[in-house]
């Protein structure tokens, strides 16, 4: 990337130096880590880039299905390949021979070694490997959904009806992506946060700095990736208890309420934090990249949430019959408190059998599992409603091919002189993943349940929702899903038959996903300027690799481990209990088997979260009134009720703890940090993101391969959960029953349920006496 002459303009060969002030991105953090230059000389598509991206998706999507499955699920990220091909690179580099070789009567050359390791193709085999990913890792709903229909139906599903469900719907992505570029790639605003720490990572890698105070950013990321390294064997295999440090629990180990308002794994996490970095990025990715005015955003519906509705519901008003159940759980209930056997409700071909689910008992959930559903109802329609209004002019006027009039940043302008992609390359891959989708729902329709009218149906939905929800990610990190609503609405269409919902959610919900992933990818791409043709091809042929071996890999494991998935028949130290898994079987049974119209429509015992969407469509109202009567106010705008609503989003499996551990985490670094020594934070913050990153996946496939698979395990105090046994039990009087489905050893602390309610209302007693006497204090004091 080093360069000696200045920037001239588009014909000058290396592009380098200060561009014009007016050229500069407006997005201060970007302005301040993404490189302002381009060298085109640079080769970018070469034997290495192939052979190492092909090697990094594959081993990737390997791991993360791999992981994925455990009781703990590990998702590991780009970031490791980013950095284990670096020193690969550069040997090829040296050894390999530069003859160039010519083919097709020398009209087309290549060489295996056309120079020095660089940046662009880094760029390349990084972008390869984000598709192991993203299609094998926290959001792995494709393989998710067949793992529901094989491990808890039971279903003898075809491999090649899987291959073609798994293809299509992130082929089908890329279609979405293709078609939405230049609203969500080629604007200035659209600046997709996350990309700033893959960016600052390949400059600290490639880029030779000079001398000044302090470590280089590869000395940094060095020292942080080493520490990240050991210090990850403590709650990673010595300590785990560090990942939720529950202390109130110790101090009233006999008392239910004192535990369901402080464990960190079944309650609230009042007081409790993690020490573990993999807990604080578990579920909204790294805080360090995430924009200090999301932070905040979701912390404020945090609070609102987890220390007002969800205890105001519980305590005070037992909302939905809510005491019957713990205050925290994934499981589902009976109606006198015990775990749903859905086997009861459910016919031979996969259908609800009504006579038998009338007679069983009615479905309900933990109180905080069916809040957080209803926050997903209001987050749906704040969604629309927010970009409708904040940015619907920039959109409209954008499909009024008005775009071309738009003043372009320094890296549009860099990236004008590459051939661009011709749109119908991606409309070929929508039509024909379209097509082959509804060849599924024909050949296989016993197996899948989804008419074709139903495949048109989640196409319709995606592409209707996929633009607002990109540009609500794109300027905050944040993704509000939409997958609840998906279901919701098929639900209704098609009750009783759960494979239909789960496939409508993911050619609906799952191409969304794929798609965001596709548009961060190539604003990364936009960033580094890598030239388009070439960011399309390694795009597709990763996501066909990574697709197959996705499949690959999950079959064998459903195949060749008995029970997977199945609490009740593993052995008790068995690791493969598929959290993850259990609740999109959960949202299938909810959603599919019995439906919307029994728990939300009329005479539903769910019925008033129904009105989650008129609020929800509403709220963006007010704010978006605000921001125009007093324009001078610049923080009007930021106040965002999808991210607001984000704050209770994916709870379960996410727990309080690890919601507020990331808030916390975000807000010493992107708002003190930033504000107080923004040099250190430009020089050193997205590194030390990825350094935390990359030591944890790292000492976590070393720990699981040296140890933990070979059944060599540490038992002491810290090892065990977080010591709070008696959050798992109801609150309701008289309520026995066995105290967290699934954890065997708890068994015993049956009958302490009982006898820890009653102390529990004395401490419940206890904590309103305090919050009053701190009320009243404040109202005395001159405060």
């Amino acid at each position: 990337m080093a360069s000696t002459t200045h920037h001239q303009g588009m014909d000058s060969g290396k592009l380098t130096g200060e561009p014009p002030p007016e050229d500069r991105c407006p997005v201060e953090e970007v302005a301040l880590v993404v490189p302002e230059t381009d060298d085109p000389s640079l080769p970018v598509m070469t034997f290495r880039a192939w052979f190492l991206g092909l090697t990094s998706c594959t081993i990737l999507i390997f791991l993360n299905t791999f992981f994925i499955y455990r009781t703990q699920p590990l998702t590991i990220s780009a970031i490791l390949m980013q950095i284990a091909v670096l020193p690969i690179g550069k040997f090829m580099a040296s050894t390999l021979p530069k003859t160039k070789y010519s083919v097709f009567g020398g009209r087309w050359s290549f060489s295996l070694n056309p120079g020095p390791f660089n940046m662009k193709e880094h760029v390349i085999i990084t972008v390869m490997a984000n598709c192991g990913v993203s299609i094998g890792g926290g959001d792995a709903y494709s393989i998710g959904a067949i793992t529901v229909m094989k491990a808890y139906y039971n279903q003898s599903l075809n491999f090649l009806c899987g291959l073609l469900i798994v293809l299509t719907t992130q082929i089908l992505g890329y279609g979405w992506a293709g078609m939405l570029r230049r609203y969500l790639v080629d604007p200035v605003e659209m600046w997709w946060p996350s990309n700033l720490a893959q960016v600052s990572l390949f400059r600290a890698l490639h880029e030779k700095e000079s001398k000044s105070k302090g470590l280089t950013r590869m000395q940094f990321f060095l020292v942080f990736l080493a520490v990240s390294f050991a210090y990850y064997t403590f709650p990673g295999y010595l300590f785990p208890i560090l990942t939720f440090f529950s202390w109130v629990c110790w101090a009233w180990p006999h008392s239910i309420t004192a535990q369901q308002i402080g464990s960190g794994y079944h309650g609230l996490g009042v007081g409790a934090f993690t020490l573990d970095w993999a807990g604080i990025s578990a579920y909204h990715g790294s805080p360090l990249v995430t924009p200090w005015s999301s932070i905040l955003n979701v912390g404020i519906g945090f609070v609102i949430f987890i220390y007002i509705v969800v205890p105001v519901c519980y305590w005070k008003f037992n909302t939905f019959d809510s005491r019957k159940f713990p205050i925290f759980s994934n499981q589902l209930f009976t109606s006198s408190g015990h775990k749903y056997d859905t086997k009861k409700i459910l016919t031979p071909q996969y259908d609800l059998n009504i006579a038998a689910y009338e007679s069983y008992s009615k479905l309900y959930l933990s109180p905080l599992f069916a809040l957080s559903i209803g926050s997903g109802f209001a987050r749906f329609t704040a969604t629309l409603t927010h970009v409708a209004l904040f940015h619907g002019r920039d959109i409209w006027r954008q499909s009024r091919s008005a775009a071309k009039n738009v003043k372009l940043d320094i890296h549009a302008k860099l990236m004008k002189r590459y051939k661009e992609v011709p749109q119908w390359w991606y409309l070929i891959l929508l039509i024909g993943s379209i097509a082959v989708s509804l060849l599924v729902s024909f050949v296989w329709k016993d197996d899948v349940q989804l008419p074709w009218w139903g495949m048109l149906f989640a196409f319709g939905l995606a592409w209707i929702v996929t633009l607002p929800i990109g540009v609500i990610q794109a300027t905050t990190n944040q993704q509000p899903g939409y997958d609840i609503i998906a279901q919701f609405i098929i639900g209704y269409i098609l009750p009783g038959k759960p494979i239909a919902n789960l496939l409508f959610k993911i050619y609906g919900r799952t191409s969304t996903i794929h798609a965001l992933s596709f548009l961060s990818d190539l604003k990364l791409g936009h960033y580094m300027k890598i030239p388009p043709r070439c960011m399309y091809t390694a795009q597709l042929v990763g996501t066909l690799v990574t697709g197959t071996v996705n499949l690959a890999v999950a079959w064998w494991m459903l195949g060749s481990i008995k029970n997977i998935c199945d609490v009740e028949a593993l052995h008790p130290e068995s690791p493969w209990t598929c959290p993850k898994f259990r609740v999109t079987f959960d949202a299938s049974v909810i959603w599919g088997l019995i439906g919307p119209e029994r728990l939300f429509g009329r005479g539903g015992l769910y019925r008033n979260l129904v009105w989650l969407f008129l609020i929800g469509a509403v709220l963006p109202v007010p704010v978006w009134i605000l921001s125009k009567i007093y324009p001078e106010k610049k923080w009007i705008p930021l106040i965002n009720i999808p991210v607001i609503s984000y704050g209770f989003a994916g709870m379960p499996p996410a727990t309080p703890t690890n919601i507020a551990s990331w808030i916390i985490t975000g807000t010493i670094f992107n708002y003190f940090v930033f504000k107080y020594r923004k040099g250190w934070w430009q020089k050193y913050n997205y590194i030390l993101s990825a350094a935390l990153d990359a030591g944890t996946a790292f000492m976590g496939v070393l720990l699981f391969f040296a140890l933990q698979n070979e059944g060599k395990t540490v038992k002491w105090w810290g090892t065990e959960p977080d010591h709070c046994p008696l959050a798992s039990c109801p609150t309701a009087p008289g309520k026995r029953r066995d105290v967290r489905a699934g954890y065997r050893k708890m068994a015993r602390l049956s009958d302490s349920c009982e006898i820890g309610s009653n102390i529990g209302k004395n401490i419940q007693g206890i904590l309103v006496e305090l919050i009053a006497r701190a009320f009243q204090a404040i109202k005395q004091s001159k405060l």
